[in-house]
């Protein structure tokens, strides 16, 4: 019946409904697309690699995968997560690669339209964030910013999604 009144809605609203799944880091709300979100999984260490920038918090083993897990908290600006076990890793997939994002929590599933979607402000005549920030969505006293984690995070130097444990 849900499927009935997505579907509605959808027609309804003229457009095609968009699911992102929302997490908090430092108390601010972020979401990703949820077709890219491959697993959610709770804290686990990471292996430093050496010479790797601050955000990037190491590397794990997944099932054989090597996987890069950056740290959202120290990618913002905001100092590096004291990582416990509320936190999470979420597995996203960008491009051919898998890549982990440590946030503070997962908050949900937001579906919603693209004209509910707003750009990001300008500052000094410039967009903000324009590289990696899609969009925001402003919804029950809420404000979500979209993120475009193919470019927040370099991809170009981590290894890719067929790099498996020695």
């Amino acid at each position: 019946m849900s499927d009935h009144f997505d579907k509605t809605r959808d027609n309804e609203k003229g457009g095609e409904l968009r699911q992102f799944l929302t997490f908090t880091v430092a108390g601010e709300e972020y979401g990703v697309d949820i077709m890219t979100v491959r697993e959610i999984k709770g804290w686990t260490e990471t292996t430093r690699l050496p010479n790797s920038p601050a955000h990037m918090r190491g590397v794990m083993n997944l099932r054989g995968l090597i996987i890069p897990i950056f740290d959202m908290r120290a990618r913002f600006g905001k100092g590096l997560t004291q990582a416990d076990s509320s936190h999470v890793i979420i597995i996203l997939a960008v491009g051919e690669r898998n890549i982990g994002v440590l946030v503070d929590g997962v908050s949900d599933i937001l579906s919603t339209t693209p004209e509910e979607v707003k750009p990001a402000p300008e500052v000094d005549g410039v967009p903000s964030g324009e590289d990696y920030i899609t969009g925001l969505i402003s919804r029950d006293e809420r404000m979500v910013v979209l993120l475009k984690v193919g470019t927040l995070i370099d991809t170009a130097n981590i290894p890719s999604h067929s790099a498996s444990a020695a």
